[in-house]
């Protein structure tokens, strides 16, 4: 058999670009549910735990490849095959930035302090769209008792807000 009589195959089971039976789309959830579980726990595993832009690019493009895949709005087998190109771009991305700062700068960014030393910085708050009222939130999720209680905020590359109380 060659791949073309494959390909045929899989195509007659799980139907092609345009109109779909519903049995045919189950299959390809469940195909497509599988296949989305490998590739993250593979390679993607910190995609939907502390996410950075890259983490939320990852999943935002897997997502919407796979869900063309799902509901035959693309061919199958090259869907998957370009989903699998973009999980090892990601893979790739996220080892070079753990070997060179300045690639994990680029793809991930800095951590920006918005209070030092007791200090907010207005600018960098109003710069990162995060209010008095976003630290303070974050302060009694460490166990602060708010605001004032603050002695350093940093906005991590992931957007969580980390505090530390005040010395």
């Amino acid at each position: 058999m060659d791949w073309s009589e494959l390909y045929g195959d899989v195509h007659g089971l799980i139907g092609s670009k345009g109109d779909i039976a519903w049995w045919q789309m189950s299959i390809r959830a469940v195909l497509i549910f599988v296949f989305g579980l490998v590739l993250i726990r593979l390679f993607g595993r910190r995609a939907f735990g502390k996410q950075t832009p890259l983490d939320i690019i990852l999943a935002i493009v897997v997502g919407s490849n796979l869900s063309r895949a799902l509901t035959a709005n693309a061919p199958f087998l090259p869907t998957l095959a370009a989903t699998v190109a973009i999980v090892l771009l990601f893979w790739l991305s996220s080892n070079l930035s753990a070997r060179w700062r300045s690639f994990s700068r680029l793809v991930k960014g800095d951590p920006v302090w918005l209070i030092r030393d007791g200090e907010p910085d207005g600018k960098k708050m109003k710069r990162a769209g995060i209010s008095e009222g976003d630290i303070a939130e974050a302060a009694r999720e460490s166990g602060l008792a708010g605001l004032g209680g603050v002695d350093e905020a940093v906005l991590e590359r992931s957007g969580k807000i980390s505090t530390i109380g005040r010395r």
